[in-house]
This record gives C-alpha cells, sequence and structure tokens, in this order.
C-alpha cells in the first residue's frame, strides 16, 4: 500500500491572511440571525413605547384633544407583547432544543463511547457538558430579562391609571416570570429539565417532547398553587387599592363579622343600593366598584375587605422563585450527572 503525502509549504502558507472580521461577522450573524433579529426588535419597539410614554406623561392639560391622542397613542401599544405570551415559551424552548439533545444525541448515536476512551471520564465529561451550557443558557436569560424588564417599564408607574394610562402589576402571569432573576431562574430550570430528560429517555425527539411536557406542568403549577403563598398577602378595607397590587380576594363583613364573599348579591344591591353597577364610571366606561362598596357602607353597614400582595413584594418574590428553582435545577443535574456514572455503560 503506497500512502499519498503532501509536502508542507510553510513558506506558501505563512502568507496566508486570517478571515476579515466582516466575514466572522456575517457568518455570526447567519448562525444567530433570529436571536438577533428577536432582540433588536424587541429594542427597537420598546424605544417607541417609552418615547409615546414621555410625551403622553408630559402633556397638558391632560383632557385636551392633544393630549387625548397622545394617551391613546401609548394605549395603542399595548399589544401581543404587553402580556408577554410569544416570550413564555422561550425558556421552553431552550429546555427542549439546548438541554434535550445535549446528552440524548450522543446516547442515541453512540458517540459518548469514543468520549470515554479518551481518558476523560464519563461523570467529568457529562458535568463539563451541562455546567457550561446551563451557565451560558442561564447569562443570556439574565440579560434578556434586564431588555424585557426596561421595555415594560412604562407600564408599571405608580398613578398610570389616574390619567388614563395602561397600568399593570408587575406579578401579571405573563410577565412576572419574564422579568428580574425568574426568567433566568426559568431557563435554568428547563435546561435541567431537558438534560435530564435526554438523560433517561437516550432519544432526542421523545426528550424534546418530554422536556415541554415537564415544563409546562412545572409552570402550571407554579401559577396556580405555588407563587400566591411565597409571602403572606396584606388585608386592608381601603377602597383605593393601587392597580400595581396583586388582589388575591375580597370579601364583605357586617358588624365584624363575615358577610359574603366577591361581588355583592343582588338581592343586598337592589335593597341597599338600587342603582347597583350603573354608579360612578371609571376609566375606559367600565363601572367603579368603588361606587358600590361606598353605597353599602353607608346604607347597609358593609365593609369591603381586600387581601392583596403590594408591588414593593415584587423583588421578594423574584428571589424566592429564583431562590427555588436554582435549587431544583442544581438537583436535576446532579441526578443527570449521576444516572450518566451509574446507568450509561
Amino acid at each position: 500500500m503506497t500512502t499519498l503525502t503532501v509536502p508542507a509549504r510553510p513558506a506558501q502558507d505563512a502568507g496566508l491572511r486570517p478571515v476579515p472580521w466582516r466575514r466572522m461577522a456575517w457568518v455570526t450573524w447567519r448562525q444567530h440571525r433570529l436571536a438577533l433579529a428577536g432582540t433588536a426588535t424587541l429594542w427597537l419597539t420598546g424605544l417607541q413605547l417609552h418615547h409615546a410614554y414621555a410625551a403622553a406623561i408630559a402633556c397638558h392639560p391632560a383632557s385636551s384633544i392633544a393630549c387625548v391622542h397622545l394617551i391613546n397613542s401609548f394605549n395603542a401599544k399595548d399589544d401581543f407583547l404587553a402580556n408577554g405570551g410569544i416570550l413564555q415559551a422561550v425558556p421552553a424552548l431552550i429546555g427542549a432544543f439546548v438541554g434535550a439533545p445535549v446528552l440524548a444525541r450522543e446516547l442515541e448515536t453512540g458517540t459518548f463511547r469514543y468520549a470515554w476512551t479518551q481518558g476523560f471520564g464519563r461523570w467529568r465529561w457529562a458535568l463539563a457538558k451541562l455546567v457550561l451550557l446551563a451557565v451560558a443558557v442561564t447569562a443570556a436569560a439574565g440579560a434578556f430579562s434586564v431588555l424585557v424588564s426596561w421595555y415594560y417599564q412604562p407600564y408599571f408607574v405608580a398613578g398610570n391609571q389616574n390619567v388614563s394610562l395602561s397600568e399593570m402589576t408587575p406579578f401579571f402571569p405573563g410577565l412576572f416570570d419574564l422579568r428580574g432573576v425568574a426568567f433566568a431562574a426559568w431557563t435554568l430550570a428547563a435546561f435541567a429539565i431537558g438534560a435530564l430528560a435526554g438523560m433517561l429517555i437516550r432519544r432526542v425527539v421523545p426528550a424534546i417532547a418530554a422536556t415541554l411536557a415537564a415544563y409546562a406542568g412545572l409552570a402550571f403549577a407554579t401559577v396556580v398553587f405555588l407563587r400566591q403563598h411565597y409571602l403572606p398577602p396584606l388585608a386592608t378595607s381601603n377602597l383605593n387599592v393601587p392597580a400595581s397590587a396583586w388582589v388575591m380576594s375580597q370579601w364583605w363583613t357586617r358588624n365584624g363579622k363575615f358577610a359574603f364573599a366577591g361581588w355583592p348579591p343582588d338581592n343586598i344591591l337592589q335593597r341597599f343600593c338600587p342603582a347597583g353597577p350603573s354608579g360612578p364610571v371609571g376609566p375606559g366606561g367600565k363601572p367603579k366598584a368603588a361606587g358600590i362598596a361606598q353605597c353599602l357602607a353607608q346604607h347597609g353597614g358593609y365593609t369591603q375587605w381586600t387581601s392583596y400582595h403590594p408591588a414593593s413584594q415584587f423583588w421578594a418574590f423574584q428571589w424566592v422563585e429564583g431562590g427555588w428553582l436554582l435549587a431544583l435545577s442544581v438537583l436535576l443535574i446532579a441526578a443527570t450527572v449521576w444516572l450518566v456514572r451509574r446507568r450509561a455503560a
């Protein structure tokens, strides 16, 4: 057998120039164009939103035609991005398409055996792949959450509702886990769920499906059953509960005793407040519940109580949720490494 060899040409090779930066920038854009385009779009629309808000706030008097036009212009920007629905899928997709294949692809194809023959060891191989990727996706999610928080900031300014501007509570389910430390923590948890699913199933496509299902179940359980219990709510009989508060429940008392919960029954409204919900009207043409409460307090001796979480508890909620998600992620990654060490052979 004859072996063909090509002589080295150091003089000619040394004259080769490196790839220009502009070509590397083009390659980077081609590989990550969707993420970069999405980030740029969010930043540009955020600039428009902030400019519209600043113009509406600075306009006086607020009842003038020009100011009403600016207020309506700002409120019109309360589109699909305002509830964050499209961004809720980002952690789940990272867990499904980054976390699930990281081990499942090599286990499915058998290429993991080659890595183990290089003297690196199976558990160190798994730990290196998982930790490096986990840190990368968490850091990227943390940076993105800063941009998301900046985008939504005008909606959380106290007093917006008093001048007919859109105002949201920072605890809104579609926004809370996109801001602060929660978004990075959910991304890390999704990645850890995907890695464990890939290790258990050892096939990429079923692992992706299992990751999406597990993440959806965890997110649903957190929103419906868990998050509201992070801190005890406050209770007040003040009718002017801030619009930024997360209202948990409302009930009524009479002479210091519980009367009923929620909206007053029709028979009580007809007895003490015949006008009913057709009383005072607030912004947007919606009936003011405060008018009903004042009427029942004056004529029926009823007192309305509200259980709520104030906006000042936002960061406490963020750290509680981020903390238990971090603990869960560490546990899942540790379980994945243990399974690699014990069962991958």
